[in-house]
């Protein structure tokens, strides 16, 4: 095992520094021309000897490690592979100082940090020198409950019980009718009433992943016997159960719910899991803007999953050989959505800008009606927690920072303890702002909800604010009357984001009324 060291990671002065409010985000520093993530593909396939060892793979110990440590022969080791990162150093969007961090350790813990969903084995492959001669990951903090004990189908869910033991971890059960059989899983907490459950149904396998703060639970079996594909959910919040009822295709009694899988009935740190995929189809994009899209993506028939309202998912393609994977946060159809959703909706909503120069937005844009997407399942720290006696609540949102921010202006509109909710919205020009005759009508038809729209290169008949964010706008922003209890959220551009906090902190907003969307 190498020592990880115990200096902070990112730097201080990093432009990856984890925020304040506990919210960690990959932001991105001023590259060379010519050294895009496409040029890196391009020049990583180009044949040329990337680990100075002419095609070999070798053991590599730790002493052996610790001899490559400089800015022109740079190794590091993630999950116990070592790579040669010099050839990437002018490439990478975090800039050299990030990768210097690792250089000559094992680096499996500073990389988790930052871009744990990124998939470094495709994006290095042709930097792999070979392997730790001893492990040189983590262990895994796994707590796996004992498998329980052989079931049989009980004829009637009222028979069913929570297990009485002084254990916290969630636990599950199973019991069947001729033609259904039915999982419930005893969180043995309370629970969301949707959001915290993501169902895969495919090829006879089962995985279910219920999320429960900042730990996972499981259950994934190999069923015992041909189902079809639709499957319900139901979740009864205050007692913590979670029910998963699917059709038997024959009827009859089975002896066995399945067969375990991998990671089956584990109980795991969501950041100690790799995010599950699953190939969505594209069913329509329209335009919101001149350069922003509204993409509609149907999950696979056996898969239920609701996002919750601050978390987003990653969208992995292959772009010439090599695995790209970016970060989205699903919006709704429009702005009076939420209500009409169902919990078994079964299409994702994200609102997504074209980049000229954009690797991964240009192959998007290239995808036609019916062509399929991967998608992971929710992801992200926030949660609606701290907003439950809130009386008001702040939104500073930069460009399609804004995309976070709109389930949370939907879900202002039914929370009862909040009297105000305003938007502060930034935008290059005005052609660039999203949604706002939505904003707009939902402004003049609500007294909770305020926007304003502020311009960085307005035309000559704007008449609303322009410049960028600063002390004063933030004054006039921030009325906090006497006896209310706010929350503001931030969301934008790295550059907006830092000079939003270090405003809003000199404003008096603690740590604890302050969460930052990080991309």
């Amino acid at each position: 095992m190498l020592n990880i060291p115990s200096q902070s990671f990112p730097a201080p002065s990093s432009q990856q520094r984890v925020s304040s409010s506990g919210q960690s985000g990959r932001s991105k520093v001023a590259l060379k021309p010519g050294h895009s993530l496409m040029d890196w593909i391009r020049f990583s396939k180009s044949g040329k000897d990337l680990t100075g060892l002419r095609g070999r793979l070798i053991e590599v110990t730790e002493e052996e490690l610790k001899k490559h440590n400089t800015r022109n022969d740079c190794w590091t080791c993630i999950r116990g592979l070592v790579y040669n990162v010099t050839p990437y150093m002018d490439y990478h969007p975090g800039g050299e100082e990030e990768l210097m961090r690792a250089a000559g350790i094992d680096g499996t813990d500073l990389f988790d940090q930052v871009h744990r969903w990124v998939n470094y084995e495709s994006m290095l492959k042709e930097c792999l020198v070979g392997k730790m001669a001893t492990k040189a990951t983590k262990a895994i903090r796994a707590i796996i409950p004992p498998p329980p004990p052989p079931l049989t189908g009980l004829s009637q869910p009222t028979t069913l019980a929570p297990p009485h033991d002084k254990d916290s971890r969630p636990r599950y059960d199973w019991f069947q009718t001729d033609g259904t059989v039915h999982l419930v899983v005893y969180a043995k907490r309370k629970i969301p009433s949707s959001g915290c459950t993501t169902v895969d149904l495919k090829a006879g396998v089962l995985r279910v992943e219920v999320m429960l703060g900042k730990m996972s639970y499981i259950i994934h079996l190999c069923l015992a016997d041909e189902v079809e594909g639709n499957i319900s959910v139901n979740t009864a919040s205050s007692v913590g159960k979670i029910q998963v009822s699917i059709r038997k295709q024959a009827k009859g009694k089975w002896t066995s719910l399945g067969q375990p899988m991998e990671f089956h009935n584990t109980f795991l740190l969501k950041k100690d899991r790799a995010p599950y995929y699953r190939d969505c189809v594209l069913v329509s994009k329209t335009d919101v803007n001149h350069n922003t899209h509204m993409f509609r993506l149907q999950l696979p028939r056996g898969t239920v999953m609701h996002v919750p309202v601050g978390k987003h998912v990653y969208l992995k393609a292959l772009i010439q050989d090599t695995e790209v994977v970016r970060p989205y946060t699903p919006v709704d159809q429009d702005l009076t959505a939420a209500s009409q959703l169902s919990s078994q909706e079964s299409d994702l909503y994200l609102m997504i800008k074209i980049y000229p120069d954009g690797v991964f937005t240009k192959h998007l844009n290239s995808l036609n009606i019916g062509d399929h997407v991967s998608i992971s399942g929710p992801e992200g720290p926030f949660t609606v927690r701290p907003l439950r006696d809130v009386t008001h609540l702040y939104l500073l949102a930069a460009g399609t920072g804004f995309t976070p921010m709109a389930r949370l202006i939907q879900l202002a509109q039914d929370h009862d303890s909040i009297r105000k909710n305003k938007l502060l919205f930034f935008n290059r020009r005005e052609e660039d702002i999203l949604w706002r005759c939505q904003l707009d009508e939902l402004a003049a038809n609500n007294d909770k909800f305020q926007v304003e729209y502020v311009l960085s290169e307005p035309c000559e008949s704007w008449t609303g604010r322009t410049g960028r964010i600063d002390e004063s706008m933030l004054q006039d922003f921030l009325k906090k009357p006497d006896g209310s209890k706010y929350y503001v959220c931030v969301c934008g551009p790295t550059a907006f984001t830092d000079l939003a906090i270090r405003l809003l902190k000199q404003q008096g907003i603690s740590d604890g009324e302050l969460h930052t969307f990080c991309g």
